[in-house]
């Protein structure tokens, strides 16, 4: 596997162009994004973790305070800064790809990797955190079930699609990579 940043093996199409791993929450964004960046040598960046910096509020408390609307105006902000950075992985928040308006962005100056993660492996997931404010209900996994729904034509519209299971994080990471082979610019 030709690595982006060993002068002496041949340059990969992604080697000039961030890597942004979209999916609903619970797909192994930000746990993957940070292996794959230090396997690829380069920085790691969350969306959530840079919205929260900018706000100082967690995204819990800008969704009780602010609401869903003032909360993607702001990730739409802070996703464009991000994406004007030199190369890097970045994990977004589930709802970020949704957007037109930065899913184009993204497309254009990124190469787009949806983790796609059936729903009782997403459900298992994200009950392991109490921090999902869309998952704050009664019937959570309902709702998470119609966001799968909902997300999917979004979500299939990204570059690469990379199943994310079960097991070893590592095994994700290399699906990654071996996708990233076949991706070319257009």
């Amino acid at each position: 596997m030709p690595d982006d940043n060993d002068p002496s093996s041949p340059t990969p199409p992604f080697a000039g162009r961030t890597i942004a791993l979209v999916g609903l929450m619970g797909a192994g964004k930000s746990t993957v994004g940070r292996r794959l960046a230090e396997k690829l040598g380069r920085e790691f960046y969350d969306s959530d973790t840079e919205i929260e910096k900018a706000a100082g509020l967690s995204i819990s408390d800008i969704f009780a305070l602010h609401g869903e609307a003032d909360f993607r105006r702001g990730e739409k902000q802070v996703l464009k800064r991000l994406l004007d950075l030199p190369p890097h992985v970045l994990a977004t928040g589930g709802g970020a790809f949704i957007d037109a308006e930065t899913r184009e962005v993204m497309k254009e100056k990124a190469v787009t990797v949806w983790l796609n993660a059936d729903l009782e492996t997403l459900w298992r997931r994200v009950q392991k955190r109490d921090n999902r404010p869309l998952l704050k209900r009664a019937d959570a996994k309902a709702h998470l079930s119609n966001l799968v729904t909902e997300r999917e034509p979004f979500y299939s519209q990204a570059d690469l699609n990379v199943q994310s299971k079960d097991g070893p994080h590592t095994n994700t990471v290399n699906a990654i990579l071996k996708a990233l082979q076949t991706w070319t610019p257009t």
